[in-house]
């Protein structure tokens, strides 16, 4: 049974760094499509960052240039870089892998003070 845990998150300051992993077991994590998503209290979940399975990457607009998404295969782990955080970043963080299926992590939060 393929899972997904995430960690990372956590309270910082506006202008901080923060650097979320999403650590897969239960399959070879390099063959999977790999999202990170982000449900603010009161908001749908949303898209940030994806990395498919050649490396290649997207991101939304509003973290171009301060998040990076990476993938370590060798430890079956998607990061995500985050910096130069803004209180607009404070929210609920989700780990997504789709292969045919789609799994969830349990997401992590982070809180981005001003």
């Amino acid at each position: 049974q393929v899972q997904l845990d995430e960690s990372g998150g956590g309270l910082v300051q506006a202008g901080g760094s923060l650097r979320l992993s999403c650590a897969a077991s239960g399959t070879t994590f390099s063959q999977w499509f790999v999202r990170w998503y982000r449900q603010a209290p009161g908001k749908q979940r949303d898209i940030v960052a994806a990395i498919g399975s050649g490396g290649s990457t997207y991101y939304i607009d509003s973290v171009k240039g301060r998040f990076t998404i990476s993938r370590d295969n060798a430890k079956n782990t998607v990061y995500l870089q985050m910096n130069s955080l803004k209180p607009e970043d404070t929210a609920v963080y989700y780990c997504n892998a789709v292969l045919g299926e789609s799994i969830w992590g349990q997401g992590t939060q982070v809180t981005v003070s001003s």
